[in-house]
């Protein structure tokens, strides 16, 4: 399978490459843990390549879910939406069954070939809005295969009760149907400044095993870590913008010139991001290599 990026800083070395084209990815986690930062981020990443993006939301209303993308430092994506190439689905205050059978199938008629990203934030909504497991599934169920006809999928489901268990129904179902599972734990109670991610599925690929720390940085969305370089001790404090100038220099004129501008802005403001918190806990090369991998730009030798 061809393989995308996936737009999360650090998760496409875990994924062997990238998220599989034309799959179902369901993220995981509590209230805080980074969901919608994740789904977001993904979507940033296509537009930049060109892609189109399709938010589907169940819960937020589109204005919410701006303000909050803006906050977190993804100021262009207006421009995407006044120019079309993203759009909103409000299914918020509908009824979701109802949504998903009568409606779903004209829309993804309309966006066939398109070969867009879609982000369903939350699925779980659709898992309440009918009362029996078999239902359950089988709403899910048509709901993941109709969307997939349009491109890669990214869905949200909430964690809830005990921190961890991943056997309820509610989760259990799709889970079982997608072609990916993330994991974001946040013990925000216990642990507020730790969070974990974890692939617990990746069908038709190879995939890290481990529990990865992870930060949500404004102007950056999410950054993985690799376990083996989590650090006991903090490391010492870096200048990103000098790392980054160092790297490029390295890079061939071709690389650099097949940038577009959108592009350089969004390296130059994540680099801007980190370089204003701190990081002593990541790695810094590390972190740096991440992010010029989701761009291409590595020296392949």
């Amino acid at each position: 399978m061809d393989k995308i990026k996936s737009g999360v800083y650090g998760l496409n070395t875990l994924l062997d490459g990238g998220i599989n084209e034309n799959t179902i990815t369901v993220v995981i986690g509590s209230s805080g843990a980074g969901k919608t930062t994740f789904a977001t981020y993904f979507l940033k990443r296509g537009l930049e390549l060109g892609e189109d993006a399709i938010f589907i939301t169940l819960d937020e209303e589109p204005k919410q879910i701006v303000k909050g993308v803006i906050e977190m430092g993804w100021v262009e994506v207006e421009d995407y939406l006044d120019e079309g190439k993203m759009v909103f689905v409000d299914a918020g205050g509908k009824q979701f069954s109802d949504f998903i059978k009568t409606e779903l199938a004209g829309f993804v008629e309309d966006w066939k070939g398109y070969n867009a990203r879609i982000v369903i934030d939350p699925l779980t909504p659709v898992m309440w809005s009918v009362q029996h497991q078999y239902e359950q599934r089988d709403l899910v169920s048509f709901l993941l295969r109709e969307t997939r006809k349009i491109g890669t999928v990214v869905c949200t489901l909430e964690e809830h009760g005990v921190l961890g268990d991943l056997s309820g129904p509610e989760l259990v179902i799709p889970m079982y149907l997608a072609d990916n599972v993330v994991h974001l734990r946040y013990k925000s109670h216990e642990s507020p400044e730790r969070r974990d991610l974890k692939v617990i599925k990746c069908r038709s690929s190879r995939h890290s095993q481990f529990w990865h720390p992870y930060r949500i940085v404004r102007g950056s969305g999410i950054i993985v870590q690799e376990s083996a370089l989590a650090a006991e001790t903090p490391k010492k404090i870096v200048d990103m913008r000098v790392l980054l100038d160092e790297a490029l220099d390295k890079i061939s004129k071709e690389k650099k010139a097949s940038l577009t501008p959108r592009v350089k802005r969004s390296i130059d403001r994540t680099i801007h991001s980190l370089s204003k918190e701190d990081i002593s806990t990541l790695d810094a090369d590390y972190i740096l290599s991440q992010i010029l991998g989701e761009y291409d730009l590595l020296d392949e030798n």
